[in-house]
């Protein structure tokens, strides 16, 4: 590998020769992330609540902040199990309000308490959280050719992103924007957007050709 070729914007080569997405270097908690699980598709109900729910609190902050605060909002928000986070109560966001471990924001505590029961109603409607998410999921027309930085940088939002957004807010959740929506759709894999040249990019697209799509509820 001619470790001396130029490498393209936004990549970053690594001792071992490979390329990877920038964001995915400099601290080991983002290169571990990078590697193993952004992008990788995700269609676990639970997982997907838990990534919306991480994705919104991460607004205003470095993702950094929460990847390590990633176990504190498990364990506080009991796994994010559905059922159990719906029946919270007021107490439970006093609680939470105390966690140093969390972020304390009232309004995102409780929108991911809402968003529990948002998402129970989600799946009785339409069967599961990932058949409703993935629904969204662009068709290669839709898509960049090239993923390179100056596309990436340019998309924190899409027409994809902003109809989940709008449709998941007429299903009564909150905090949940087109740049959220977007957020969750790179990290759970409905999208691949790790850049061109990115050892990642071809084993999340090759994932994504081996994902069985959940499917929604008939009508």
């Amino acid at each position: 590998m001619n470790q001396t070729a130029e490498v393209p914007d936004g990549l970053r080569r690594r001792a071992d020769g490979s390329l990877a997405c920038w964001w995915g270097e400099g601290h080991d908690d983002y290169e571990a992330y990078h590697d193993t699980e952004w992008g990788m598709p995700v269609v676990d109900d639970v997982r997907l609540y838990e990534k919306m729910c991480l994705e919104g609190f991460q607004a205003g902050l470095s993702w950094l902040t929460i990847l390590r605060k990633r176990e504190n909002f498990r364990a506080a928000f009991s796994g994010f199990d559905l059922e159990a986070v719906a029946g919270f109560r007021e107490t439970d966001v006093e609680r939470l309000l105390g966690d140093a471990g969390i972020v304390r924001h009232r309004g995102k505590i409780e929108a991911t308490i809402n968003n529990a029961r948002a998402a129970l109603d989600t799946i009785e409607v339409h069967g599961s959280l990932a058949a409703f998410f993935w629904s969204f999921e662009p068709g290669p027309e839709d898509r960049p050719a090239v993923v390179d930085y100056p596309t990436l940088i340019s998309m924190s939002s899409t027409p994809e992103s902003t109809a989940l957004s709008q449709a998941l807010r007429k299903l009564g959740w909150r905090f949940v924007g087109p740049t959220t929506c977007y957020a969750l759709m790179q990290a759970s894999g409905i999208v691949n957007d790790h850049l061109e040249g990115c050892h990642r990019r071809p084993v999340i697209e090759y994932a994504r050709t081996e994902l069985d799509r959940p499917a929604a509820l008939s009508a």
